[in-house]
This record gives C-alpha cells, structure tokens and sequence, in this order.
C-alpha cells in the first residue's frame, strides 16, 4: 500500500478534519447502510459486517453542529462542498476503496500464509534466512510466517549485503560516530544496520489473535511515534530513512481492526510510514524496496 499522491504534504488542518469526521462519524458502516457507532477497540464476537465509511455531507454537518464545530471551510452553503471539502471527501473515498482491496484481496490467514511460505521456499531453497518461530504453544506452534518470509525475500534479494534481521539494540543516527538522534523503540529489522540504516521495517502478525485487543492498538501508536522521530531526525539531520510497516491477519485487521487500518492509511498520508505492506504484498511489492535499498547502499558485496 502506497500513498496516494494527491493527499500528500496536506496541512495540520486537513488531518484535523479527517480525524474529527472519522471520529464524530464512525469510520465504518454496517453493511445494509445501518449505522455504527463509532468503536474505539471492536472485539469480533458478535460483531457484524462492516465496510469503510465514507461519510455524506449531511453526517458531516449534523456532527460538526452538535460538537459545536464550524463547517464554513467544508460547505460554500446548504449541503454543497467547498473546493477543501471535496478534497477531504475524495480522501475518504480513496481510503474506503483501497482498504476494501486490502482487506478483500491482499490480506492472508494463517493457512494462507504458511502455504505462500512454503512456495517461496521452494522456488528460492538456497536461500538461508532466519526462520523464527511464533509464541504460540502445542499445535499451533510454527514459523512466524510473515516475519520468516520478509526475512527470505530480503535475503534472497539482497545476497552478500549486510542485513540485520532482528536488531537487538535502538536506531541511531549518528555524525563522527557521535548519536544525533537515538529511536525509543527497537524495531524488527535493519538495512543494513540499526546504525544509521537505510531502510528499517517494523512487522505485526496476529494470525493467532482472537480479538481486537489493546496489544494491537498499541502497535499502530507505536509506529506512530516512530514516524515522528523518523520526521524529527531528518529535519535536524537531513537523514531520510525508509519506513516500512508490514502487517498481516485478515480475521484481526479486516474483520476486527477496520478503523486501524484506516488510521494506518491516514498515518501513511501523513508521512509518518513511506508505505505498508498488507499480507501478500510483501511477495509482490518487497522485492521492489530492497531494490531500492541495495541502490542507495555502499556496501555492495559484487564490488568486493
């Protein structure tokens, strides 16, 4: 998932917007056009289906009234859109249409993604890469599909490059050795090191989790913080690093998670993640950002 070039470099104030419509709107609908409330950790038992909001001038200007909000920047009178407010309702609607792809053609089970990881070991066997092992106990003790397979398409795209696979230690920018700027978090991999990488990427699989939990929506805030350091640092430093998301579950992000997701497609807008890979885009989309990365690298092994 890429962003949508129209929507980038917007102000402070068009994101206001956007978080205040999805909040006093909802940002799902049940299917059938019922109304949701909007939901702040969605668990799925007994939950019904849903699609993304997009919200109609009407909800817009009823919300707005009754939070005691203006709506003068959204309306030029009656129910009509400024110029601003067709630019955030197209934003919505680009953000409903590309999650419904997500979720409907992007995002894996487990099965799904033990058995695109097997076929990725079996086209590519040579390739060794660290296969780490998920948390789960007796029958559904396995391979941390997804994490295994960014792992062996990094690898098997980038042979002989440094790669550190499973950071133990915080990013660091750094001048004559000296840290500049240090993240607060660790994060899940590095090209080719944490220390002043290229590339760093953060990974969430939860094929295993039953509910929408506080876990999960702690990790999307997580990324949140790391994009604003990422931010932080290349203005005071001029280093850009490319961040990735990767994320997978349909059952926890589709089924449960919808207005996490649109908080990630809002996040990816806002500059926080350079792009966000969902389930199966790792295999098709992956390849294309190593390529990226070994471009920009010094270390590169056919040089050697």
């Amino acid at each position: 998932m890429q962003p949508n070039p129209s929507f980038l470099n917007q102000s402070p104030e068009f994101w206001a917007d956007v978080r205040t419509i999805s909040e006093l709107c909802g940002y799902t609908r049940q299917s059938g056009g019922h109304e949701e409330p909007p939901a702040s950790l969605p668990t799925a038992k007994g939950k019904r289906k849903t699609t993304i909001r997009i919200p109609t001038p009407g909800e817009i200007g009823t919300r707005y009234e009754s939070s005691e909000l203006t709506t003068e920047h959204l309306f030029d009178g009656d129910e009509s859109f400024s110029d601003y407010g067709k630019l955030i309702m197209s934003y919505f609607k680009s953000r409903s249409e590309c999650l419904q792809d997500v979720g409907d053609n992007q995002l894996m089970d487990a099965e799904d993604a033990k058995s695109e990881y097997a076929s990725l070991l079996a086209l590519s066997p040579h390739v060794v890469s660290p296969q780490p092992m998920n948390k789960q106990k007796g029958a559904m003790r396995a391979p941390a599909f997804l994490t295994a397979m960014v792992n062996h398409i990094i690898a098997r795209e980038a042979p002989g490059y440094t790669i550190d696979f499973d950071p133990g230690e915080l990013t660091k920018l750094t001048r004559n050795r000296r840290p500049l700027r240090t993240l607060s978090r660790r994060l899940d991999g590095a090209f080719p090191k944490p220390v002043n990488p290229i590339a760093i990427w953060e990974i969430k699989e939860y094929y295993y989790t039953t509910t929408f939990g506080s876990r999960v929506a702690d990790g999307v805030y997580e990324t949140m913080l790391d994009g604003n350091e990422l931010n932080e640092a290349e203005r005071l430093t001029g280093t850009y690093v490319d961040h990735v998301l990767i994320i997978d579950s349909r059952y926890t992000w589709w089924q449960c998670g919808k207005s996490y997701l649109c908080r990630l497609y809002d996040m990816l807008h806002m500059g926080l993640v350079d792009e966000v890979l969902c389930g199966r885009e790792v295999i098709t989309e992956l390849p294309r950002l190593v390529q990226s990365w070994k471009a920009k690298s010094k270390d590169d092994p056919q040089q050697s």
